[in-house]
């Protein structure tokens, strides 16, 4: 055996909660005004949402405007107040306290970011990662991949069926490769264990949850070659039952989940959390990138797997690095080549990346960052930064 492993959570894990909140702010502010700044954190803990940070913005917010959005995400999340939880067992709306401790970006920043010539600098310096593989169809490692299908099977059930089972959960999914030789050329063998844990009401006996649980496990569509229900270890709600969930019971704090938002483990991150802010914050736009430009280099055929890396320097708009590792994987054309074409052929600024995707422009029908602070930062093929449209442009290298 030779075992990788990777673990997603739903929207109602109270980390995401911070996540989406911090993101629907970010929405809101954008949708406005595109030329928002906004670097906010969000924690919650019990019923208590505190939001603090830097924002610079035509639209102003009110506290009960704070409130509002702190609302409504938590009600989409599926913490609506509409469960079969008591208030003891799960985050209800109208216990909700909110604090706001948000204050005006830095004119430190401001000065490097918006650039007399149109330009935009970075928002930060930082180092980003993109990574691509031809494992699963989503070009993802195959472990997050089939996590995130069993997480959004579970979760979906459970906004539907409220009186059964709770938002919070987690799904993790360990890929055998059956060699290290296999890992490196991307080549998963079988699922041999999944985990699922998530919140029933407390009058259903763990039987039955376990149950349903694996009646959904065999109805996601996990793909046969690898999926043996006879021989995958399956662990479902291993301790035993499990009803108290939401922040009341686990604080949740934006950032802390970047693995889950990113490649599950599978490559490196970059050293910033994406969530909570605007497009000139390169930690953010910077990712996207090089995703992209990951993606298109293994869909054309010019490796089995690929990571980007990007580097900024704050309030510079040209990146100050840029890397392509194919890992050995390379099929005709060598990393240095690689690198040098990519440096050539695309600007990487701030500008240029936002102009690409469009992402001062968040709107239902192209993206929101509350979506994507729910759904994972990549692997989502409608998010424009997963588009295949440089792919002619690298096959004809």
């Amino acid at each position: 055996m030779y075992l990788f492993t990777s673990e997603v959570v739903s929207a109602g894990h109270p980390d995401k909660c911070a996540d989406i909140i911090a993101d629907t702010i970010v929405d809101t502010l954008l949708i406005a005004d595109k030329d928002s700044r906004v670097a906010s954190e969000v924690f919650v803990a019990g019923n208590k949402v505190v939001i603090g940070g830097e924002v610079k913005s035509k639209h102003k917010l009110s506290k009960a405007d704070y409130e509002n959005i702190v609302k409504q995400s938590l009600a989409k999340i599926g913490y609506d107040g509409k469960s079969s939880f008591t208030k003891e067992q799960c985050l209800h709306p109208d216990d909700l306290e909110v604090l706001v401790f948000l204050r005006e970006q830095s004119p430190d920043i401001n000065q490097g970011v918006d650039q007399k010539s149109g330009e935009i600098g970075a928002g930060d310096q930082g180092i980003m990662f993109g990574f691509a593989s031809n494992e699963a169809a989503e070009f993802m490692p195959a472990a997050i991949s089939y996590a995130r299908m069993l997480c959004d099977k579970v979760y979906e059930y459970a906004k539907a069926h409220p009186n059964e089972l709770g938002v919070d959960i987690k799904t993790q999914v360990t890929i055998d490769y059956e060699s290290k030789e296999n890992f490196e050329n991307c080549k998963p063998k079988s699922i041999h264990t999944i985990v699922i844990s998530a919140p029933c009401v407390e009058n259903m006996a763990i039987d039955k949850l376990r149950a349903l649980i694996n009646k959904l496990i065999l109805e996601t569509n996990l793909p046969k070659e690898l999926f043996d229900p006879n021989k995958t270890r399956i662990l479902i709600n291993p301790t035993g039952k499990y009803v108290n969930h939401s922040s009341l019971h686990d604080s949740g704090l934006t950032g802390r989940k970047l693995i889950v938002d990113s490649f599950g483990g599978y490559s490196p991150i970059g050293g910033g959390a994406q969530s909570s802010k605007d497009y000139t914050k390169v930690d953010r736009s910077g990712l996207y990138a090089a995703r992209w430009l990951a993606k298109n280099i293994v869909a054309a055929g010019l490796a089995k797997k690929c990571v980007v890396q990007l580097s900024y320097a704050i309030g510079v708009a040209e990146p100050t690095s840029v890397s392509v590792d194919c890992m050995g994987t390379n099929t005709r054309l060598d990393d240095n080549f690689l690198s040098d074409f990519v440096i050539k052929s695309f600007a990487l600024t701030p500008n240029w990346i936002k102009n690409k995707f469009e992402l001062d422009k968040p709107r239902a029908g192209h993206f929101l960052y509350a979506d994507v602070a729910a759904r994972g930062q990549v692997g989502q093929k409608d998010y424009p930064w997963e588009r295949l449209d440089a792919i002619e442009l690298f096959k004809g290298l």
